[in-house]
């Protein structure tokens, strides 16, 4: 099953998990003071989650797949801000992209939508899988898997983001007014990582800037920040970050 058949069942899945998540609760559906348009590249559990909510917050989100009719009934309910589309339409309509694919087909989509990517802020929440020895993997895991994606995705403006958090908390953050989750951010452009904080708090939880894209490596898988799944406060702690940075 290819990479967009799996995005396009996995966010049908969770779809169905965030009915119960209406605009009304937790977080007011309000417009964000600059509502952006963003392409999602992997419209699976994360990918899904964290659109739907973007959507929520005011900006304008297109969904992808190379299947993307597979998506509309997800997006339909979300009105007139939702699209969706094929990566390469995502890569072209976003100025902020996600990518939450599998980490293998990084490569080959840097490749194809280079042109449509170069200058853009993207969001990083891919990871290799565990225990994987293929060389990619290696590679990721040796170097940094921030390093690693910035390599393979030239010429974008890239912030590891969204990649240490499960879906479902996201998910529960977003319902809630206090103990938000916290997501760790990092990236080397600091316009770009103010950017990916903003759509962090968009998404109902609260970003940790942990620092240049090298210290991602602090919440790649095996490290203490990987799943923590935690509140900010905790996460500093477990990174040894001064308070509130």
């Amino acid at each position: 099953m290819s990479f967009s058949r799996r995005s396009a069942l996995g966010a049908l899945a969770a779809f169905a998990a965030l009915q119960g998540l209406s605009p009304r609760k937790g977080r007011a559906a309000q417009a964000p003071a600059q509502p952006l348009r963003v392409g999602v590249i992997g419209a699976g559990s994360q990918g899904g989650t964290v659109g739907r909510l973007w959507v929520q917050a005011g900006h304008e989100v297109l969904f992808s797949s190379r299947h993307p009719d597979a998506l509309v009934s997800m997006t339909r309910p979300l009105g007139p801000r939702a699209s969706v589309g094929t990566p390469r339409q995502a890569a072209a309509f976003g100025t902020v992209v996600l990518f939450a694919v599998p980490y293998d087909a990084l490569p080959q989509l840097g490749q194809d939508l280079q042109a449509e990517l170069r200058g853009k802020i993207v969001l990083d929440a891919t990871n290799p899988g565990p225990g994987s020895d293929n060389p990619l993997a290696k590679e990721a895991m040796d170097n940094g898997v921030g390093r690693t994606s910035a390599k393979y995705l030239p010429g974008t403006r890239l912030v590891r983001a969204f990649s240490a958090v499960d879906a479902w908390a996201v998910r529960d953050s977003a319902g809630r007014q206090s103990d938000k989750l916290s997501v760790p951010i990092a990236g080397d452009d600091s316009e770009a990582v103010q950017v990916a904080a903003q759509l962090v708090r968009d998404a109902g939880c609260e970003p940790v800037v942990v620092g240049k894209l090298a210290a991602a490596t602090s919440f790649q898988r095996g490290g203490p920040g990987f799943r923590a799944n935690t509140t900010a406060p905790e996460l500093r702690r477990l990174l040894g970050l001064p308070e509130g940075k």
